[in-house]
């Protein structure tokens, strides 16, 4: 089976809420949500790779922080390792360009969306963190 590393954002606002972004018709798993990333490709470090995805996917500029998860989801035909940061936006206001919507919600609510199921951790991870989540 095939497998791919790719990383995922966490992006906080002044708020404390983390951007969710809807997987477009287009995308595999449309209509889950996920943080926004994607493919490390060949060469690049996890962090690199975010900062050029971000600048890709939603017309902004981050800074990468601290690890948050790094977990391997086995799908039906793929096997996903998802690599998720803390970041924060330095320029830009994100604009959806491959994703069908983007929304803020604080980490409590989370739960409340359709999750692509490697996301999952991730969010599980955030509720621990009470210097994010208060």
């Amino acid at each position: 089976m095939k497998k791919i590393d790719v990383v995922g954002a966490v992006i906080h606002n002044e708020k404390k809420e983390v951007l969710c972004a809807l997987r477009s018709q287009a995308m595999s798993l449309p209509g889950l949500w996920e943080f926004p990333g994607g493919k490390i490709e060949a060469g690049e470090t996890p962090q690199e790779s975010l900062i050029r995805e971000i600048e890709e996917e939603l017309d902004c500029t981050i800074t990468v922080g601290d690890l948050i998860a790094d977990v391997t989801h086995e799908y039906p035909t793929i096997i996903v390792r998802l690599i998720t940061y803390n970041a924060s936006i330095v320029d830009g206001i994100p604009t959806p360009k491959e994703h069908e919507r983007l929304i803020w919600l604080p980490i409590e609510q989370l739960t409340a969306l359709e999750w692509a199921p490697a996301d999952i951790p991730t969010i599980e991870e955030l509720k621990k963190l009470p210097e994010i989540s208060n």
